[in-house]
């Protein structure tokens, strides 16, 4: 187990990249490749005529576990602590945790086009990896992340409605955002992305009840209302997660998942009628990342039920798996294994943002990113989050400075983003790199070739 923590761990780290969602510059008027992730109606009526996406990257983690020791200690995932914890003060004197260690995003190539005044299309590449433990507990994480620092006279788990996902997929979306109605001084806007997904490896473990003890003098231990289920795509870890992502892997592979998704969302923009910029009031309304991977040839081992085994017992009687399933139900459990469909998951959440016009080139958003998935399922979720974002924004450059409230921590987070031209690099959550009281980090750049529309008027 600590070895399958592990490669999961490395194979994340070997993309580098962390899924946020550039709030520091997706949010202007003159990044639509990126602000389509927000909002596929940005589409409508954007400031391109072509844009092409070379690569972006994102990297980083966050969680309610401690306080990261240093920026340099990320890199202690890919070492000896499987899951990461070592980069951690821990603060959280509770007994259940959460975290992502990391979630990683990748941005490939992709393309937009501007057919005319209303009606905008695109194509979009990545690569996503999230590794998520929501709602797990402490001890046993620490069991089995670090078996020598458990006391193993005694030994007890008590969890309840616990997830444990690894998953890396790939996408391939195509966009559409059009102007739907056009007035004096409302606009309207609507769009839609469908994705090809294609499910490269997970793992899970997802529990209703764990509540085992154990006692070495009495060679037994105890599990009383059990209910926890492992799952799986990857027969060996040869053949999955520690040899990386190769370009076979990328469309699912033999082993891999399929499925669809998509983003839906709509803009509604407000003018005055001395108003020099495009809008005065710009809300926005989307719901992403709709859909889930489904796996046809899943492995999973299920136990439920109540009572005593004896390691004494498991060492006398059982020699295969249908001797296990025996004696586990003459002790009152039941355990089951074999292959299935499976489905993983996408992070459904709902983004809503207002975007006002300040002054001049002055702008300032709030951007409410709600997590809509599920705990029972296997898959991932996003914590949800509240942004305040003042930014200066031309087609030349913009700055943004997103002010961030996060719920898995309950603590504020600061971030920095920069577009100059089709170069841009920021955070959104970057005071690691001054403090070592914060929960987490990220860090983002990549490049793309914008060609606008003609300008009105002599403005940046």
């Amino acid at each position: 187990m600590k070895k399958l923590f592990l490669s999961v761990s490395v194979l994340c780290l070997t993309l580098s990249v962390y899924a946020q969602r550039y709030l520091g510059v997706s949010g202007g008027s003159y990044n639509t490749i990126n602000s389509i992730y927000l909002n596929p109606a940005n589409l409508g009526g954007c400031a391109e005529k072509l844009s092409v996406n070379m690569l972006s990257f994102n990297m980083g983690l966050d969680n309610d576990l401690g306080t990261i020791s240093s920026v340099s200690d990320i890199s202690k995932t890919t070492g000896s602590d499987s899951g990461g914890t070592n980069i951690f003060k821990v603060t959280n004197n509770g007994s259940k945790f959460s975290m992502m260690v990391p979630m990683v995003e990748v941005r490939g190539p992709s393309v937009l086009y501007r057919i005319n005044a209303s009606h905008t299309l695109a194509f979009t590449t990545r690569i996503r990896a999230i590794n998520e433990f929501n709602n797990f507990d402490r001890s046993l994480y620490t069991s089995v992340n670090d078996p020598s620092s458990v006391n193993t006279s005694a030994v007890a788990f008590n969890a309840q409605n616990f997830n444990w996902t690894a998953h890396v997929w790939s996408e391939y979306g195509l966009s559409y955002g059009g102007v739907v109605y056009n007035g004096s001084s409302i606009s309207v806007k609507a769009g839609a992305t469908v994705r090809y997904l294609a499910g490269i490896g997970y793992i899970g473990i997802k529990g209703k009840n764990l509540d085992v003890s154990y006692t070495s003098g009495s060679d037994s231990f105890r599990a009383g209302n059990t209910d926890i289920q492992y799952a799986s795509n990857i027969q060996s870890l040869s053949d999955g997660f520690s040899n990386g992502v190769s370009a076979s892997k990328l469309f699912g592979g033999p082993s891999g998942g399929s499925g669809v998704g998509a983003d839906l969302g709509a803009v509604v923009t407000y003018k005055t009628g001395t108003e020099t910029a495009d809008y005065s009031v710009l809300l926005s309304a989307a719901i992403t990342d709709i859909g889930a991977i489904t796996y046809k040839n899943s492995a999973y081992v299920n136990v439920a039920g109540n009572g005593y085994i004896k390691g004494s017992d498991l060492t006398e009687n059982v020699k295969n798996y249908q001797d296990l399933r025996n004696y586990a139900a003459t002790k009152g459990f039941t355990v089951d294994t074999g292959t299935q469909s499976t489905k993983v998951y996408l992070p459904t959440a709902m983004v809503l943002v207002a975007d006002m016009h300040l002054y001049k080139k002055f702008y300032v958003s709030g951007t409410l990113i709600a997590n809509m998935a599920k705990d029972a399922n296997f898959g991932s979720k996003y914590y949800s989050q509240f942004s305040v974002t003042p930014r200066f924004d031309t087609r030349l450059f913009t700055v943004g400075l997103p002010i961030t409230y996060n719920t898995l921590s309950k603590t504020m987070r600061f971030g920095f983003g920069f577009r100059f031209a089709g170069f841009f690099m920021g955070s959104d959550d970057m005071m690691a790199n001054f403090s070592s009281n914060q929960y987490g980090y990220n860090f983002y750049a990549g490049g793309m070739i914008p060609i606008y529309r003609k300008l009105k008027n002599n403005n940046l």
